[in-house]
C-alpha cells in the first residue's frame, strides 16, 4: 500500500508545479549570481564570496567571530578563513581577540572596509534593481514575502 504523500508525489500534479518552481528560483539565482561575479570582478576585482563576507562585516560595527560569518553566510569556515586572511592582508578588515577568551578573533571592517564596500554595495543595488527591474514593485513584495515564509518553515530543519 503507498502513502498518501507518496501517492500525491507519484500523481505528479502539485509535485510538478513545485519542482518548477524550484527550478526557476535555482535558474534566476544563477543567472543573476552570473552577472554580479562578472561585474564586482570588473569594478571592484572582487569576487562574490567576498564581497559577501564584507556584506556580513558591514551588518555587524562590532565585529563577528569567524565562526558567526560562516553560520550566518550557510558556508564553512575553511572558505571564510581565506577570505578573511585576505580582507586583512588587503586592509579591508582586522582582528581582535574577544575579552577574556585569546582563542577567538573577531573579525571587523577597517575605515578603508566600510569605505571599499559601500561603493560596492551602492553598485550591488543598482545591478540587482537593474537586473529584476522588470519585476513590478508589488510583485517582488509579495514574492519576497513567500519565499521569507519559505525560509522560515526550513531555518533549523534541514
Amino acid at each position: 500500500m503507498v502513502s498518501a504523500p507518496l501517492a500525491a508525489v507519484r500523481s505528479g500534479a502539485p509535485a510538478k508545479e513545485r519542482l518548477r518552481l524550484w527550478i526557476r528560483i535555482l535558474r534566476a539565482s544563477r543567472l543573476v549570481e552570473a552577472v554580479l561575479r562578472e561585474r564586482l570582478k570588473a569594478r571592484f576585482n572582487t569576487t562574490l564570496p567576498r564581497f559577501d563576507v564584507l556584506s556580513v562585516l558591514d551588518r555587524a560595527p562590532e565585529g563577528m567571530a569567524m565562526s558567526d560569518i560562516s553560520r550566518f553566510l550557510l558556508v564553512s569556515n575553511g572558505n571564510v578563513t581565506g577570505i578573511v586572511e585576505r580582507l586583512v592582508t588587503d586592509g579591508l578588515a582586522c582582528r581582535t581577540k574577544r575579552d577574556g577568551d585569546r582563542r577567538t578573533s573577531i573579525i571587523k571592517l577597517t575605515p578603508a572596509g566600510k569605505e571599499a564596500f559601500a561603493a560596492m554595495a551602492e553598485a550591488h543595488e543598482r545591478w540587482i534593481n537593474e537586473l529584476l527591474g522588470n519585476l513590478p514593485e508589488e510583485e517582488a513584495r509579495a514574492l519576497a514575502g513567500t519565499l521569507k515564509t519559505f525560509e522560515s518553515n526550513w531555518e533549523g530543519g534541514v
